[in-house]
């Protein structure tokens, strides 16, 4: 089922999430319907609390060289934590939950990812370029941080008048 994703400036994106303890089918059907959204919307990540879910969950599913998502390529993503972090890089970043905007952002260049499965197994990921990238924006989700708040005050004040200015035309 696909899921109303909540956007910039909802108040309910800046919750920071919970642990998960519970991995049944709730769970599975959960991350079923975040597959489902992301797809419909075009993205490559997502985290529950873009769906309201104030859990730690978050979904990715990089692009292979042809631009395909194929789901085989899915990663499930709950309580993440990261290790190792390290090197600097800027990306032009956007999200679903501050759609039409992209701005550079500075993510670290590789990582470590630990985390579970939707069964609760442990999992170890080895993270680089955009992988790397997607992990961080869609954590920062988890902590209640959007992309927009990595921005210099010149550049967020700019963000906030574009912004303004497209919300005045879709009237």
């Amino acid at each position: 089922m696909i899921l109303p994703i909540i956007t910039y400036p909802n108040k309910q994106l800046k919750v920071r999430s919970s642990e998960v303890t519970h991995f049944d089918e709730l769970l599975h059907r959960f991350l079923d319907d975040m597959y489902e959204t992301m797809i419909s919307s075009n993205g490559i990540g997502l985290a529950a609390i873009q769906l309201a879910n104030p859990i730690r969950v978050l979904i990715l599913c990089i692009p292979d060289e042809e631009g395909n998502q194929n789901k085989e390529d899915l990663i499930e993503i709950i309580n993440p934590i990261i290790h190792n972090p390290q090197g600097k890089v800027m990306y032009q970043e956007g999200c679903l939950s501050v759609p039409g905007f992209y701005e550079d952002v500075e993510r670290f260049e590789t990582l470590i990812l630990h985390y579970k499965n939707r069964y609760g197994e442990p999992c170890i990921l080895e993270a680089n370029e955009l992988l790397s990238i997607a992990v961080q924006h869609e954590i920062d989700h988890l902590e209640g941080k959007l992309f927009i708040d990595k921005l210099t005050y010149h550049r967020r004040k700019k963000f906030e008048k574009e912004y303004k200015k497209a919300l005045k035309e879709k009237k």
